[in-house]
């Protein structure tokens, strides 16, 4: 695809063309102006120089020179005869030249009255005495085109009848073809007018080139997310441009915030719904401890004194458990900031079963790489103490669980599998809700808690496919993003 760059240096090249040919024109048509006007001269200067030999040869009628020499006041006496000969013949000069006295008279009777001594300029004398020569020496009249100092003039001569021998009339026009300076001024505008096309050429692709730069810069320093605010270039068509852009960034910005909007609004009624389950949940999991409590206390006070402490220490578990539902539920509503910090992998775990090292049953391996992450160790160590206790469980006392740690270049995975009995397939499509149990005297927070410390970092939690050779089994893996 052609840029507009070169598209604009396409028009300045057709453009330069185009002047180029009407140049062409101007001079072809000023040359045969020149011809034509150099073709009229060349009738007038002719007819001059025989209306000179005419009133030469009636003026003349009747003298007998026998050998004398016109001297000045014979040429005196031919003025007015050159005068009169050629006051009709606009802008033509005359004389009559000797071949042995030189020019005896001369006259330019349409100039100007301070040009009538320059008849016969001092530059163009070697001129007239050339070409009378030829007129008196061949006997006929002689025509000459000469260009002195740039400028076209004809001179003809011919030879004078009369009692003198060796004198010829002549005259001299300057051809000034009218439309010389015309086509002077318009080359020169045509000149001038393809340099102020070049000029603006090349201002406007510069110009535009910086506006097109300006606007690539904005926007690719700005995510789609926060489209800029284009301010507008001075130019109408990228102005458009920069209009469309600008109300395509107003309608993104005005569809993001209504999406937030809408997502806030789901999150608040998916929150709300969650809420509703955790509220019948608390009810459930509280109403059963208080209910055995309340039974043993009403026993109690039925009954005579030595009832009294075994009732109370019957109640002590039912506290217990309640005391233990409100602290999980504390841990997975209430936000704590993240201290994160430069753990190392094996010690981390280590310290994990060591926690749980003294209970008897299935056997508790580990495997980690020598490597560092960054986590809060607070937190996901209670996440991990919640899958492993999990783990132990429900794994039988010949089984094995296993902790394993992986570090990659932009994350950590941690696994936690065993060899029990596996998960419920009625129970993996709400396995992380609040209260999703299968033991009577669970919570059911154990794995929504965990899943809350991992998102909290970022990261997820999820139920993976039993590791091979660990069948039916259950696996869990909890990544964090290491970026």
């Amino acid at each position: 695809m052609l840029s507009l760059r070169f598209r604009l240096w396409i028009l300045w090249g057709l453009t330069l063309a185009a002047s180029v040919a009407i140049g062409l024109l101007l001079v072809q048509l000023y040359r045969s102006s020149t011809l034509a006007q150099a073709g009229r001269a060349e009738a007038v200067v002719t007819q001059a120089c025989e209306t000179i030999r005419s009133r030469y040869g009636f003026y003349v009628t009747g003298w007998d020179g026998s050998g004398a020499v016109p001297g000045t006041e014979f040429g005196q006496a031919l003025g007015p005869v050159l005068i009169a000969a050629l006051s009709s013949h606009e802008g033509v000069r005359g004389g009559i030249w000797s071949d042995h006295a030189g020019s005896l008279a001369t006259a330019f009777p349409t100039a100007a009255a301070s040009a009538q001594a320059e008849a016969l300029p001092a530059g163009r004398r070697e001129l007239v005495a050339a070409i009378a020569a030829q007129a008196t020496d061949g006997e006929q009249s002689v025509l000459q085109r000469r260009t002195v100092d740039g400028q076209l003039i004809l001179i003809a001569a011919c030879p004078l009848p009369g009692p003198y021998p060796g004198l010829a009339a002549w005259t001299m026009i300057d051809v000034r073809t009218a439309g010389y300076d015309t086509l002077r001024l318009g080359l020169g505008v045509l000149l001038l007018l393809l340099l102020a096309v070049a000029a603006w050429m090349t201002w406007l692709t510069t110009a535009w080139g910086g506006h097109v730069r300006a606007i690539e810069t904005a926007l690719a320093t700005h995510t789609l997310e926060t489209l800029p605010e284009l301010a507008p270039t001075g130019e109408r068509e990228l102005d458009r441009i920069v209009a469309a852009l600008n109300e395509a960034g107003t309608r993104l910005s005005e569809a993001r915030a209504r999406a937030q909007d809408l997502a806030a609004r789901a999150s608040m009624s998916e929150r709300l719904a969650a809420l509703g389950r955790v509220a019948a949940g608390v009810a459930h999991e509280i109403r059963n401890p208080i209910g055995a409590m309340r039974l043993r206390a009403e026993n109690a006070l039925a009954g005579d004194g030595s009832r009294h402490r075994g009732a109370l220490e019957s109640s002590l578990p039912q506290i217990a458990r309640v005391e233990r539902l409100v602290t999980e539920l504390l841990a997975m509503t209430q936000r704590r900031e993240l201290h994160v910090e430069e753990v190392r992998l094996q010690p981390f775990l280590q310290a994990r079963v060591a926690l749980h090292l003294p209970s008897a049953g299935p056997r508790l391996d580990i495997r980690s790489d020598d490597a560092t992450a960054r986590f809060d160790p607070e937190l996901i160590g209670r996440a991990l103490d919640n899958l492993l206790s999990n783990a132990l469980r429900h794994t039988p006392a010949d089984g094995t669980v296993m902790l394993t740690a992986t570090r990659t270049s932009d994350h950590v995975r941690f696994t936690v599998s065993d060899t029990g009995p596996g998960i419920d397939p009625s129970m993996r499509g709400r396995l992380f809700e609040p209260f999703a149990t299968g033991r009577p005297d669970g919570t059911g927070l154990g794995l929504a808690i965990a899943r809350e410390m991992a998102e909290a970092h970022g990261g997820s939690l999820v139920l993976a496919e039993p590791l091979p050779g660990r069948e039916p089994g259950t696996c869990f893996i909890l990544e964090l993003g290491q970026g």
